[in-house]
């Protein structure tokens, strides 16, 4: 079988790098709102994701999209057309708003296996879209694109060294695509799954590596995070910007900004505006000496179901129409209730005199009892060997306590079960980093090669969490497939 076309997924680092890291503000210099004259917000993202499977006629890697058209008659696969209008759909909706006087904004969350299926089907038609969502002058102050994990991995379960490689994979795809001030624009990052780690080194990995990489905050569900004496968030402290802190087991720390999606995982919430309405209640707040606007934040699958599918496009007018005829002014005249996208609401405070650092301090859940275990055992300082120890005696003791990380569908594990993805995927992994690791590290341009662009893509493919989320049976058939090529790639 010959190889499909490779994805731009690597080869780029240095360049890419270079370019996320520049310092200042992206979206303040294309707002069109201002921050005196808001009395609350909204912001609302739209998950996109199809994987891609090696399900083609010769069994070559498609996208999930492609075998839906292929197999109208399996399952709900009837509705791989309308998903791929909802890809497309905002390029139409947006517009339409902005000709009626409203002010939208939307943020967007693709994932690279999704992008790369549009490529490898000829979508032309959603992939223009796309790029004038992504690059058109009129656009920039409305639409908002968030990166993400370049193969949908969950970010708990995902081999440390490779939470870098997924990051930096989906940067490269959104260049090629889109250019690279288009990539410069995207400063917050949607875990798949909302499933934010909480053991302490993944989580500091995970972090540290969303900075390396150039992303200034981060999407959180309320209920995967806590603050540091280990209460749950105020409903007050959930519509503000807060401080992700992550703690290594050596006692190194990084943060970043968490602005803080409530509720579950609900497709009504986005399908239906519950955003807006809510924010329509709220009044502002004060942080430090500072008054400033809470902001309701929400994410959604964008195509999947009736609601999102159907219900969303009229309420995301309708919701947008309600707003135009708001009286404008000083908070002490009412303001107005407001759609703003996360990078603009935070450099919006930041220009208003907030210091990020002045943000509550908050945690990945369940840490507060580690570090009060680690506290209470004797030696000094934390350690691996230590934290380690920890963990099990608190397991041991409370079946209630996890390091698995917590996400917005906690009634599924996306550990417990699925030995026969995890493993291969840590055995794969590994290999990987052992043969190419080396040769990296002496010559960086081995990052350009077919064999490590092939390795690099299956080992990413084999990451996808749909493997693990759709069950045992052909989901997990496809990930042994992926693993059994892996591989291959590897050893020629």
């Amino acid at each position: 079988m010959t190889h499909p076309a490779l994805p731009p997924i690597a080869g780029r680092e240095a360049e890419v790098l270079a370019l996320v890291q520049q310092p200042g503000p992206v979206a303040l210099p294309l707002t069109n709102l201002r921050l005196e004259q808001i009395r609350s917000g909204f912001a609302c993202a739209l998950h996109m994701h199809q994987p891609t499977i090696p399900a083609g006629a010769d069994g070559e890697l498609i996208s999930h999209l492609q075998y839906m058209l292929e197999h109208p008659g399996e399952g709900d696969n009837h509705n791989a057309e309308p998903f791929a209008q909802c890809y497309r759909r905002m390029a139409e909706l947006i517009p339409q708003l902005i000709s009626e006087g409203c002010n939208p904004r939307i943020m967007l969350d693709y994932s690279g296996t999704l992008l790369w299926g549009f490529q490898q089907m000829g979508r032309h038609d959603i992939l223009e879209a796309l790029r004038f969502l992504a690059c058109d002058p009129a656009m920039q102050p409305h639409v908002e694109w968030l990166g993400s994990f370049w193969g949908h991995a969950v970010a708990p379960s995902t081999p440390i060294p490779d939470l870098k490689l997924q990051i930096l994979a989906w940067q490269h795809q959104f260049a090629a695509l889109f250019g690279a001030e288009a990539l410069q624009r995207v400063k917050g990052f949607s875990p798949p799954e909302m499933h934010l780690p909480n053991h302490p080194d993944t989580l500091f990995a995970f972090v540290s590596a969303l900075r390396e990489c150039g992303y200034r905050w981060l999407l959180v569900q309320e209920h995967s995070v806590e603050n540091p004496d280990g209460s749950a968030l105020s409903q007050e402290q959930s519509l503000i910007p807060n401080r992700l802190v992550a703690r290594s087991s050596s006692g190194e720390e990084v943060s970043i900004t968490a602005l803080i999606k409530t509720q579950g995982s609900d497709t009504k919430l986005v399908g239906q505006m519950q955003p807006c309405y809510q924010a329509l209640g709220l009044e502002r707040q004060t942080l430090g000496a500072i008054s400033i606007p809470p902001l309701v934040s929400q994410i959604a699958d964008g195509e999947n179901g009736g609601v999102m599918m159907n219900e969303f496009p009229p309420a995301f007018l309708q919701a947008h129409r309600s707003l135009k005829d708001q009286p404008q002014g000083e908070p002490a005249g009412g303001g107005a209730t407001v759609a703003l996208n996360g990078t603009e609401y935070l450099e919006l405070l930041e220009a208003a005199g907030v210091d990020p650092a002045a943000y509550p301090a908050i945690q990945a859940v369940h840490q507060r009892r580690l570090w009060r275990q680690l506290a209470s055992q004797a030696g000094g300082a934390p350690t691996p060997e230590r934290t380690e120890a920890a963990i099990a005696a608190l397991a041991a003791s409370d079946p209630g306590f996890s390091m698995a990380g917590a996400s917005w569908t906690n009634n599924l594990s996306w550990v417990e079960g699925y030995a026969n993805v995890l493993e291969p995927m840590a055995q794969l992994s590994a290999r990987f980093h052992q043969r190419f690791d080396p040769q990296v590290a002496r010559d960086p341009a081995v990052t350009r090669s077919e064999p490590y662009q092939q390795a690099l893509l299956h080992l990413l493919l084999l990451e996808t969490s749909c493997f693990r989320y759709w069950g045992q049976g052909t989901w997990t058939d496809y990930a042994r497939e992926i693993h059994r090529r892996g591989l291959a790639v590897q050893s020629v």
